[in-house]
């Protein structure tokens, strides 16, 4: 009896070990490689007819290709295996379902999958009668696959008003008809466009290019129509209108805006994850890059099955007319597989007054500066702007309401062409640019500065707050220069008006003592003094749209250190925004709340950023010695006074040397406002104002500025 059941037990063994793989089974192993995309494995399972058709090698490769270019992702093929096994005899088939993510949206289809037995060295198997369906069902022997994108419209960026500060317009689009090209012509040419003689020869030189053709070389402005006569003068050469990114206001706000170009392979990939592809144009600068992926929208991305007969035409492929054949000829249609519609980007409206941004462009630059947009034609074309970098003053100016906290106007110069840079700048362009002694590319507005004098207003707050300053009380300071005690060595703080008289609060900030606010910082102490800066937003980001570098207290390591803080030297430092947004507490009406500054029209005016940082009453207080400073006949800033326009503010100086007793690079710097309609709050800072006037420079350019704008 035992040896009969270990025979039976054998036999079974054999027999399972003989069992045939069902048809079922073997597709579900094929779609369980096809659905971990392995594709070369996925070939041992195709039927001898189908291997005649195409090689492992080719299998493999289109798959993957299509996949890729397609941008295939959450690929799921399913295949229900029924509940009993068919009977199957040679042949059997099944359905299944494919669902994919491609570039242009969600795909999805069925078909029928046709297995056929076979034998192979000896044993007998199913395998996948598979043809080029499988991919597609419409995609058949001969058919391609296309690509097809459309651009979407880049969104503008527009001032408060509507007036466009990056638009969409037109520029000349300069070339030469292919053919024998004389070297006189070339070399005008080149010298024309700014571009060497060997990158011509080397665009009439590209492969595509045949006798006849129109070969573009470079883009140019609207604008230069003197240069275009020229060019076009030279007889190969033609120019057709092509869509380009504009600037109308060009260098007035090329640092805010921006300008854009075509995506380079480094930010392609780290932008891989976000829509992009190699054919984009995005921001390189300003609010062009700061916004870029608002500005840009999405392409629209068509997928299509190129089909045999509808690329050499229908009736070519079946040997009659559409007339007489009109199902044939329909059917040879191009297929569309997925399609993803275009989505414009958004327009971005700033709270810029684009005129007074010019306005004080031209100031500050001692250009012209640009007008409104509508200079330079209907078609969005670039207005003349002033200079372009290198005249004027170096530095930056901004403005905003006090109240709302909307900045009207954002300024940093020497500044840039940014239609130039758009269009395309030559090597030695871009190089004169990057090796300018005034770095017309730095913007400036964006940068922390040391304040100077015009922190003083701050440490007043603070001292007053704590109890260090007492506004009334008479500080006893003689001579021009003080150290606290023989520790010092040889540092002193140096106060420029030397008087006889003891010093309060007011006559400090009047005659703008060094002296008396070093003193307040070292009574109050490290730890309050920073404190009080932090309140005022120091050592935080500025919740700003355009990014600026944060204003720094800085180590306060010693007593030098922070009495040179105490008025706006030392290591402190502040952006030029974050100084307009730390005096709004001395703004009637603002109770002294900080505002926060705001660019987008959208955002909510009249935010309070910082509640409180100044009492009511104090801010009353400084406000009204501000007032002085530049009403007073011995205040710092009374060259702007004007008749029925009463203006409160600050000048600076900030000194930047290694070592006290040199001379050393100053800055200067002004910061006003109208005390009986705050409407417009203006700041200043230019370099290197030594040796002639000081920080009474930007004290005139800002009066300029208010007499132009008020």
């Amino acid at each position: 009896m035992k040896k009969i059941l270990a025979i039976l037990f054998l036999l079974l063994v054999v027999a399972g070990c003989s069992k045939e793989p069902t048809p079922e089974e073997r597709l579900s192993e094929y779609i369980a490689l096809w659905n971990k995309q392995k594709f070369d494995k996925m070939y041992d399972y195709l039927s001898k007819d189908a291997k005649q058709t195409i090689t492992e090698e080719e299998f493999t490769t289109r798959y993957q290709k299509i996949y890729e270019d397609l941008q295939i992702n959450d690929l799921k093929i399913d295949f229900k295996k029924p509940k009993k096994d068919k009977k199957a005899e040679k042949e059997a088939s099944y359905s299944f379902t494919a669902k994919m993510n491609s570039i242009a949206g969600a795909i999805q289809f069925t078909h029928k999958a046709r297995l056929q037995e076979e034998e192979r060295d000896k044993k007998k198997n199913w395998y996948v009668d598979w043809d080029t369906e499988y991919i597609f069902p419409e995609l058949k022997e001969g058919d391609t696959i296309g690509l097809s994108t459309v651009a979407p419209k880049r969104g503008e960026i527009l001032d408060r008003d509507g007036d466009g500060l990056a638009v969409n317009g037109q520029v000349y689009e300069v070339g030469v008809v292919a053919g024998d090209l004389d070297a006189a012509v070339l070399e005008s040419l080149s010298s024309l466009l700014k571009i060497p003689k060997e990158q011509i020869n080397k665009a009439l030189g590209a492969s595509w290019v045949k006798p006849g053709l129109f070969v573009p070389l470079r883009k140019v402005s609207m604008d230069e129509q003197e240069r275009i006569a020229q060019l076009i003068a030279l007889e190969p050469v033609q120019t057709r209108k092509v869509g380009a990114r504009v600037y109308p206001y060009g260098e007035a706000a090329a640092s805010l805006v921006g300008y854009v170009g075509p995506i380079t392979a480094d930010e392609l990939e780290k932008r891989k994850d976000k829509g992009y592809t190699s054919q984009d144009v995005i921001g390189k600068r300003g609010l062009e890059q700061v916004l870029d992926e608002q500005l840009k929208g999405t392409s629209g991305v068509k997928i299509v099955i190129k089909k045999k007969g509808a690329e050499t035409g229908a009736a070519g492929e079946t040997g009659g007319s559409e007339s007489e054949t009109g199902e044939t000829a329909a059917s040879q249609k191009d297929v569309v597989l997925a399609e993803k519609p275009v989505t414009d980007g958004k327009d971005v409206k700033l709270t810029i007054d684009a005129d007074v941004q010019a306005a004080v462009y031209a100031e500050l630059s001692g250009g012209s500066g640009s007008s409104a947009a509508g200079e330079g034609g209907a078609d969005g074309t670039a207005a003349g702007t002033g200079q372009t970098g290198g005249a004027g003053e170096t530095g930056t100016a901004a403005v905003m309401n006090p109240v709302t906290g909307e900045t009207l106007a954002l300024v940093s110069s020497p500044s840039f062409d940014p239609n130039q840079a758009a269009l395309g700048m030559s090597a030695d362009e871009w190089k004169a640019l990057q090796e300018d002694k005034q770095q017309p590319l730095l913007t400036r507005f964006k940068q922390a500065y040391a304040p100077g004098s015009v922190m003083k207003p701050l440490t007043a707050a603070i001292g007053l707050a704590n109890g260090a300053i007492k506004p009334e009380e008479a500080v006893p300071i003689l001579g021009k220069q003080w150290q606290k005690d023989q520790s010092w060595g040889g540092y002193f703080v140096t106060r420029v008006h030397v008087g006889t008289e003891p010093v309060n609060l007011e006559r400090a900030l009047v005659y703008s003592d060094n002296i008396y606010f070093a003193q307040a910082a070292l009574k109050m102490g490290k730890g309050p003094f920073a404190d009080g800066l932090k309140k005022f937003g120091f050592e935080e980001e500025i919740p700003y749209t355009y990014p600026l570098e944060k204003s720094v207290t800085g180590a306060l390591g010693s007593d030098i250190a922070l009495a040179d803080s105490g008025y706006g030297q030392g290591q402190v430092q502040m952006s030029i925004v974050h100084l307009l947004a730390s005096y709004t507490p001395f703004v009637s009406g603002n109770g002294g709340n900080m505002m926060k500054p705001v660019l987008l029209v959208d955002e909510e005016k009249g935010q309070v950023w910082k509640e409180a940082v100044v009492s009511p009453a104090n801010a009353d207080l400084i406000a009204a010695d501000l007032r002085k400073v530049v009403g007073d006949a011995a205040g710092t800033a009374h060259s702007a006074e004007m008749a029925g326009y009463p203006l409160a503010g600050k000048t600076g100086t900030a000194e930047m040397k290694q070592k006290q007793g040199e001379a050393g690079v100053e800055n200067g710097w002004f910061i006003a406002y109208n005390t009986d309609s705050p409407s417009l709050m203006v700041a200043m800072m230019v370099e290197g104002v030594q040796g002639r006037g000081g920080s009474g420079i930007p004290v005139k350019l800002v009066k300029n500025i208010f007499e132009k704008i008020k």
